[in-house]
């Protein structure tokens, strides 16, 4: 009996290993960046309202934490996708394969901008990179070194700037739209060579005297603040800025403001391309997870006058978007020599 037994439970353990995740879930599960979070919502709500199958299950996690956990193997346990404001690191894809995740398909749906923004009762502010890099920079240059970080009003850092607190709401380490920032406004003027002009090498270690205050995943709640607080500063996607138009208002940056036709130009400095990423393996176990994809990447979505770009995404150009739309299509899998 104990041998027949054995034999059964060996069977039943080989035969849910091979299932996988085929009777386990029947539910698309996505984790993410909070910033493609808005739009991936609006998709998977159509995709349960206009096809046969269930609405997926999404969760705003941070591009950072989204990609941890799809990396972290493969089965019904594991997200089928991952949303993030910033392309996947070849560390993390590294991951991936170490942990037999296999083929990786990457989507690209758009161009977004990262906003500086504040209250909209408050003067229009014009923000250099550098000026931004001394208010949120942990430590900074003084004659010749770095030290740590002594601005606490705006007209300290440019005599010509308001002579209010510097407070600023940003997000978490798990967040791309950090990730982003850290190499598209600190990163950039570090390199631009030398303690006289910048850092003289890679610096994004951001302030943790209470200034930049870590906000979390939820960039409503950022928004909320701005509309309470008229000293503090934000830091999220332009689609928040967007929607939120009544209430807060983004600063230029280097004199260039954050609109759709400069961010998706790349005149706005701080702009970015956001991706999702599926697991190739899970298709067909999961069901309908190519037809969400497919329906991501439609004209009716991510076209320039699809539905996503009324909620803030910044379409990308007909070349570039044609060819996502074909490596998705196709199930082309990412390769490592692509990243970084």
């Amino acid at each position: 009996m104990r041998k027949l037994l054995a034999t059964g439970l060996v069977a039943l353990s080989m035969l849910a290993m091979g299932a996988g995740v085929a009777q386990a879930r029947d539910q698309i599960r996505i984790v993410g960046s909070s910033t493609v979070y808005p739009f991936a919502s609006y998709v998977t709500e159509e995709f349960g309202s206009t096809t046969k199958f269930k609405t997926p299950v999404i969760e705003s996690t941070g591009s950072g934490g989204g990609f941890k956990l799809f990396t972290e193997g493969m089965g019904d346990n594991t997200p089928d996708i991952t949303n993030a404001s910033r392309r996947m690191k070849g560390s993390e894809f590294e991951r991936a394969q170490q942990n037999g995740v296999g083929d990786i398909v990457e989507a690209i749906i758009g161009f977004d901008g990262i906003a500086f923004a504040q209250n909209k009762s408050n003067q229009a502010m014009n923000l250099t990179l550098e000026e931004l890099t001394l208010a949120v920079a942990a430590e900074v240059p003084q004659n010749g070194k770095l030290v740590p970080n002594p601005y606490k009003n705006w007209n300290q850092i440019n005599s010509k700037l308001p002579a209010r607190p510097i407070v600023v709401y940003g997000p978490p380490t798990s967040s791309g739209t950090r990730d982003a920032f850290e190499e598209l406004v600190m990163e950039h003027t570090s390199t631009k060579g030398g303690l006289k002009d910048g850092y003289g090498g890679k610096y994004t270690k951001i302030r943790q005297d209470g200034v930049y205050i870590d906000a979390g995943e939820n960039d409503n709640l950022i928004v909320q603040r701005l509309a309470q607080d008229k000293n503090a500063f934000g830091i999220f996607g332009y689609s928040f800025l967007e929607e939120n138009q009544d209430r807060i208002q983004g600063a230029s940056i280097n004199g260039v403001e954050p609109k759709p036709e400069a961010i998706s130009s790349g005149k706005y400095p701080i702009s970015r391309s956001l991706y999702f990423y599926i697991k190739k393996a899970h298709i067909g176990k999961v069901p309908g997870i190519k037809e969400y994809a497919d329906l991501f990447m439609s004209e009716k979505m991510i076209g320039p006058k699809g539905l996503l770009k009324r909620i803030g995404l910044i379409p990308l150009p007909d070349d570039m978007r044609k060819k996502a739309q074909k490596q998705v299509v196709g199930l082309v899998p990412l390769k490592q020599g692509d990243l970084k």
